[in-house]
């Protein structure tokens, strides 16, 4: 039971974390004037976004404690959130 309830907390996260990422392509679709794109240009320029994100080291794996190990429930959840939250700067 309590494996069932955790990845069912895990599978949200993840969830959440990949509708981010959309959104978050979408909001830097937006022209030199700061003016949002619209049609073939925004399609491109999400696009591009989403093949540069996979490039940058996951948050997930730099999920470690200061022994090497990877971090588990919590620690891991504050960790990722704090990377992506830097990353976003």
């Amino acid at each position: 039971m309590r494996n069932l309830i955790v990845v069912a907390i895990a599978s949200l996260f993840f969830a959440t974390t990949a509708i981010a990422a959309d959104s978050g392509c979408e909001a830097k679709a937006v022209d030199k004037n700061g003016k949002a794109l619209a049609g073939a240009a925004k399609a491109a320029s999400i696009k591009k976004c989403e093949k540069e994100a996979p490039a940058a080291p996951s948050c997930e794996s730099k999920a470690i404690d200061k022994n090497g190990k990877p971090l588990a429930g919590a620690a891991k959840a504050a960790s990722v959130k704090k990377c992506e939250a830097d990353a976003k700067k």
